[in-house]
């Protein structure tokens, strides 16, 4: 009986030695299995790294901006010239008094690059821009003067839309309401019409009551729109200023004539675009002219403002 005791004791530790052997392959195989699928996840993400670089270099490329016949004249601030448009600072007030750019339907019809999500100072300013921070916590957004959706056929021209010397204190249902429908309406008489030229920029009607931040970022009372359409059979021009607040009113009710908005700003518009036969398109305009969206209007009333 001893004999046979010992012999089933060497049948045991060689069952354990076995299955000591099965838990080390497995904790091997099962290393080698991580190590796999490691490599491969780091490959398909060098992979999209790749498509998104290529995407990048690939991006639709507008002709620069050379000569900027469309900018404002009798500009009171420091004009700064970026790839897609203009503008001239204030730095009494911290913002643009004017932005000026050429919108096509070219651009629009190009896929839309990745909205910015960074705001950034405007190393072109030379007394410096207003800065990020300004805006925290102050009750106000930072509204576009040149809407990000107007160049969105580009990451760079996207990317300078948000420098902050493109921005000024909007509340928000004003940004985000009335604003917001003439900026996506602008664009569909872009298209309609090929090409046009914008200016857009805050208007004082005194010294401002309210500043925001440590660089004092004056408050608008109003805000203006100027669009001009010359490339088409029937010239014309049109535009917009709006009570800094919010409002359920259409947009047509707050046209006037672009001669209305250099009165109240002091600028004058597309001077060297227009010859003298062309000035009367400053001093009168046709709401039939331009078409108007109500259903983007109801959207705007029954949602946007309440955003």
């Amino acid at each position: 009986m001893a004999k046979l005791r010992r012999n089933h004791e060497r049948k045991d530790k060689s069952g354990f030695s076995t299955l000591f052997v099965r838990v080390i392959l497995f904790f091997i195989v099962a290393i080698m299995a991580f190590i796999y699928l490691y490599r491969m996840l780091n490959t398909t993400e060098l992979s999209s790294k790749k498509v998104e670089r290529a995407s990048y270099d690939q991006d639709f490329e507008m002709p620069l901006e050379e000569s900027f016949d469309f900018i404002p004249s009798n500009s009171s601030g420091q004009i700064v010239f970026h790839d897609h448009y203009a503008l001239s600072y204030i730095e009494e007030y911290e913002q643009a008094e004017w932005t000026a750019y050429r919108l096509t339907a070219e651009s629009l019809r190009q896929p839309n690059v990745k909205r910015e999500r960074r705001f950034t100072e405007d190393y072109e300013i030379k007394s410096k821009s207003a800065r990020h921070k300004d805006y925290s916590h102050s009750g106000f957004t930072r509204g576009h003067l040149v809407p990000a959706g107007d160049m969105a056929f580009n990451r760079n021209a996207m990317k300078q839309t948000f420098f902050m010397s493109n921005m000024s204190p909007q509340i928000k249902a004003f940004n985000g309401g009335i604003w917001r429908e003439l900026e996506e309406t602008v664009r569909d008489w872009a298209m309609d019409n090929e090409e046009l030229y914008v200016v857009s920029g805050p208007i004082f009607t005194s010294k401002p009551k309210e500043f925001i931040g440590q660089n004092r970022v004056a408050v608008p009372d109003s805000f203006y729109k100027v669009i001009l359409d010359i490339e088409g059979k029937e010239k014309k021009g049109i535009a917009f200023i709006f009570p800094h607040e919010k409002s359920t009113k259409p947009l047509q009710d707050f046209a006037v004539k672009i001669d209305e908005v250099e009165k109240r700003t002091g600028l004058d518009f597309f001077a060297a675009l227009l010859d003298q036969n062309e000035e009367e398109l400053e001093s009168a305009f046709s709401i039939k002219q331009w078409a108007f969206d109500k259903k983007r209007f109801k959207q705007r009333v029954n949602n946007w403002n309440n955003n």
